[in-house]
């Protein structure tokens, strides 16, 4: 096993440490952009189901803004908003470049995509248990905490997951500005050195994290479905 592993994944072998570090870092740039993308991508979500035509705090001029925001975020490719968004990094942070900068592009190119996510996942809440929640008297905080996001925890588990995947895969490219991560080693140890081992295992381990979020994404969606 030992000498398959020589001869076979030789540049592996030599750089094991940093493939951990990569690991560690893909992660560290996956839950940080997770947990903030989520609460903007939520608030942004319901402000667009509860302010639209028919919506119970509904809000044309509002809606239509946010619409046109949402829509035009996602149509900038991401490998072009990390360059677009450069100073604003490097004014948030001190730097567009590293694993900690990297979280500002992927924030900002995530909420869109997941708040338009959240909003589908929302409409499909029962438009009669809405109205049955205003005839009885609850307020618009009431009816968002008690029966959108509640009676869609599933829907929204399920997106979420989705998202999740979207993500990882995004912060590959990152690693164009020097992110670190997996998609940094792919690319310029495995990729531009021609070690093809490294390529591999940085995919390998890649695909492993998409599946295990696949897995507990499923899982909770079983669990609070009803």
């Amino acid at each position: 096993m030992r000498a398959f592993l020589e001869d076979y994944f030789s540049n592996v072998i030599q750089i094991r440490s940093e493939i951990w570090d990569s690991i560690w870092e893909t992660l560290y740039m996956v839950g940080w952009t997770a947990l903030i993308a989520g609460v903007l991508g939520i608030i942004l979500g319901v402000t667009l189901v509860v302010t639209e035509q028919g919506g119970i705090l509904e809000n044309e001029k509002l809606y239509s803004f946010l619409e046109k925001l949402v829509n035009g975020f996602r149509s900038v490719p991401f490998i072009i908003m990390l360059a677009l968004i450069a100073p604003f990094t490097r004014f948030i942070i001190g730097t567009s470049i590293g694993t900690t900068a990297a979280i500002v592009p992927l924030v900002v190119g995530t909420v869109p995509f997941y708040s338009r996510q959240v909003q589908n996942a929302l409409l499909e809440v029962d438009a009669g248990v809405i109205e049955a929640a205003e005839a009885m008297g609850s307020s618009p905080l009431e009816i968002i905490f008690r029966v959108y996001l509640k009676e869609g925890l599933p829907s929204l588990i399920r997106v979420s997951s989705v998202t999740i995947i979207n993500l990882i895969g995004i912060t590959t490219m990152a690693g164009a500005i020097g992110a670190g991560g997996l998609g940094d080693l792919a690319i310029s140890r495995g990729y531009n050195r021609n070690q093809m081992d490294v390529t591999l295992v940085a995919t390998a381990a890649i695909l492993v994290i998409v599946l295990i979020s696949q897995l507990i994404g499923d899982y909770l969606v079983k669990k609070t479905s009803h």
